[in-house]
């Protein structure tokens, strides 16, 4: 394709099935941050919902048509990247509104603002459009819509001056009115905990892209050891944040938002889906067994809430093989187009070795990946030894164990999280486990 430079209200035909969106500015200076984002609007031009606006804290449409890739630096400029897939982009999405937001100030403060669009392919230049604004701290850079069944580019270049809360109002995104308009399940969690959310994604982000798996798209399940030993971990709300920690995995990665979770001891136990946005609340599911109500007097009890989990049904034992298990069989009944990435916490004490290893081995030719991560110096038995043994297509496990997870730095646990999920989808596609 040639280059076109493009004035506002000028449009170009897009034969590429994929192309990158590229808005760029001139670095330094104390000028603004800028970010990009992008909004898939329907018929009657409004959003669907709120998933409909993909931007840094919500960066993939649940569809994979869109993704934002982040800022890069260099020679002095900033460039911030969305990728759309034009060939994914769902039926009743009419057009994908390209937007540019200033943070700190407003338009008239950066210098060299432009919206370049680019083949995803080859990388050719289909269309750049130099942008200028004033008071503005939103603009609306371009669109990419759809026209006698061909997908086109027009150059916009209209702004707000009332920042996301006016795109908002005319695209229907829900806004946090609180003032940091960011739309999405984040905006529920009180502003510490989405704070660190939003940083522990960004390097979420950052362990995918070093194992060469940016963009990945999962379902993320969680299994949480409730057994007898663990209890300190959860008297010391260790387990509380393992647990936030990995939200933020299943918000980079899940393919539908909301991360599936187990507890176990003696028997295993699914607990409520997990959505970002319900975290606070669901932190109460964090529990294990009470030791005086298995083996004291019996009383009667309250009714339970509802989704609440009787603690004292699932035990202080260790019986992994079964909530392996149950795993196994749900992925078995909900067959995803994304592969399952199985986040397994445990302080070990393992002794059902020969039953583990027959439901892990058994797995080999299933979708998921079974990531263990040990909680201490205890025996954890044919899980630490499991990528040691022979005899399978693939390598279906993981494992790591730290001391005191408390103290490991976010980067480093996901860095460790993530760093044999990734190979083992590209040896699961080759061997046709995956499609």
């Amino acid at each position: 394709m040639t280059e076109r430079s493009l004035s506002a209200g000028a449009n170009v035909p897009v034969d590429a099935g994929a192309v990158r969106v590229e808005v760029s500015w001139a670095g330094g200076g104390g000028g603004p941050e800028v970010d990009a984002s992008a909004v898939l609007v329907a018929a009657g031009g409004r959003v669907r919902g709120d998933g409909d606006f993909v931007f840094y804290n919500q960066p993939r449409h649940a569809s994979g048509a869109v993704v934002h890739r982040g800022k890069a630096d260099g020679a002095g400029t900033v460039v911030d990247r969305i990728e759309v897939d034009l060939a994914r982009v769902e039926p009743g999405v009419e057009k994908v509104v390209l937007v540019a937001s200033a943070d700190g100030g407003v338009f008239g403060h950066v210098r060299g603002l432009a919206l370049r669009l680019v083949d995803g392919a080859t990388g050719g230049e289909v269309a750049r459009f130099a942008m200028a604004a004033g008071e503005e701290t939103v603009l609306i850079g371009g669109e990419l819509y759809r026209r006698g069944g061909q997908w086109r580019f027009r150059a916009v270049g209209q702004g707000y001056a009332s920042g996301l809360a006016g795109l908002a109002a005319d695209f229907g995104v829900t806004v946090d009115e609180e003032g940091g308009e960011r739309p999405g399940e984040e905006t529920k969690l009180p502003p510490e905990m989405r704070e660190r959310l939003s940083l522990r994604k960004r390097q979420v982000a950052v362990s995918l892209e070093k194992h060469g798996a940016a963009g990945l798209v999962a379902r993320v399940v969680l299994v949480l050891d409730a057994s007898g030993s663990m209890a300190a971990l959860y008297a010391r709300g260790v387990v509380a944040d393992v647990v936030e920690r990995m939200v933020a995995v299943a918000a980079q990665l899940d393919d539908d938002g909301a991360m599936q979770a187990w507890t176990f001891a003696s028997n295993p136990a699914r607990l409520p889906d997990l959505r970002v946005g319900e975290l606070p609340a669901w932190l109460r599911h964090v529990k294990v067994g009470q030791l005086g109500g298995l083996f004291g007097r019996r009383t009667r009890r309250a009714a339970l809430p509802e989704g609440e989990v009787d603690m004292k049904t699932v035990g202080i034992g260790n019986e992994e093989q079964k909530v392996i298990a149950e795993v196994r069989a749900y992925v078995r009944s909900r067959p995803a187009a994304a592969p399952t990435l199985v986040l397994f916490f445990s302080d070990g004490g393992v002794h059902r070795n020969a039953d583990i290893e027959r439901e892990l081995r058994e797995a080999v030719e299933e979708p998921l990946f079974w990531q263990f991560v040990g909680l201490g110096r205890s025996d954890y038995g044919v899980l630490q030894r499991f990528d040691e043994l022979p005899g399978r297509r693939v390598d279906n496990v993981g494992f790591f164990a730290v001391d005191d997870i408390g103290t490991l730095p976010d980067q480093e646990l996901y860095d460790r999280l993530l760093s044999q999920f990734p190979r083992w989808v590209t040896a699961a596609r080759r061997a046709g486990i995956l499609r």
